[in-house]
């Protein structure tokens, strides 16, 4: 089976390895050193996301914000010039609802389905083939594409069967990575100024009621003397963290914490981190 992806970066890559063995791979993505990196592993690198798609009848994309995936698929030499009739392009992407449900009406008339097929967990769990798949679209193309999908991920949840119903349920899931991010920061600089040992904070309260994914994950990485590694943006939160704002604004949901870790990603942003680790968010209580 062939299989193209298109964007490997901090989640694309880990996710693109892991189909290699199983899989005839062809990657696209700005990136020379990360396509470098897969075809060394048995990928086969493709010039443009058109030529890449034309390879496949299963193509995978994997960007970071909707103007990506929009370029991707519809810019010059993008995907939507390759596709073959009765391919399946499978969004992996976290684009909003909106994003989504355009690019799967506009493939409608090249006969592609789309597969609506966001991914939480991170990299950590990226690497390791146990993200949460958040599949949505219709029943027969998600099945189609399974023997993909459970290679990147241990839970395929099934969120709904429209294209967009999966975007959805990661915009929930993102108010709430959002605000657990933004409040870990919080949590652990409040330690600090209590005069606390914040690494035994971060180990005690970590084991109790008040664990979260993002304080176990993110909190060493904020107490770091050193700079972390970037594994996920601050600027990737600023996007998520809009999206699920402006989505709310659209269906008159009242979301006062999530406009709050908002402010913070947006002011870390402009203070000059926008590309470094979101663990930095912890700047904004510090400051």
């Amino acid at each position: 089976m062939n299989v193209s992806f298109i964007g490997v970066g901090a989640i694309g890559l880990p996710m693109a390895k892991r189909l290699i063995p199983h899989f005839n791979v062809t990657v696209f993505d700005p990136a020379a050193d990360r396509v470098k990196e897969l075809t060394e592993l048995g990928a086969t690198s493709a010039e443009s996301a058109s030529k890449a798609a034309a390879a496949s009848e299963t193509v995978i994309v994997m960007v970071a914000t909707p103007a990506q995936l929009e370029q991707a698929v519809f810019g010059p030499d993008g995907a939507a010039d390759g596709f073959k009739i009765g391919a399946t392009a499978i969004i992996m992407s976290s684009v909003g609802v909106d994003s989504v449900t355009s690019v799967a009406e506009r493939l409608k008339g090249q006969h592609v389905q789309v597969v609506d097929a966001p991914v939480t967990g991170g990299v950590v769990r990226a690497v390791t083939g146990e993200l949460t798949i958040l599949t949505s679209g219709d029943e027969k193309d998600i099945e189609k594409v399974r023997p993909v999908l459970q290679h990147l991920g241990t839970n395929l949840a099934h969120s709904g069967d429209r294209v967009g119903d999966g975007q959805a349920v990661k915009l929930v899931n993102q108010l709430l990575c959002s605000v657990h991010l933004a409040v870990a920061g919080e949590a652990l600089n409040f330690a600090k100024l209590l005069g606390l040992d914040p690494e035994a904070v971060l180990k005690t309260v970590g084991a109790g009621a008040a664990s979260s994914f993002m304080l176990n994950d993110r909190g060493p990485r904020m107490l770091s003397t050193e700079e972390p590694p970037v594994l996920s943006a601050i600027d990737i939160f600023v996007k998520d963290s809009t999206l699920v704002k402006e989505a709310a604004s659209r269906v008159g949901a009242d979301v006062p914490l999530l406009d709050e870790a908002n402010a913070r990603f947006q002011a870390v942003s402009a203070a000059g981190f926008g590309r470094v680790d979101d663990s930095a968010v912890i700047r904004a209580f510090e400051a």
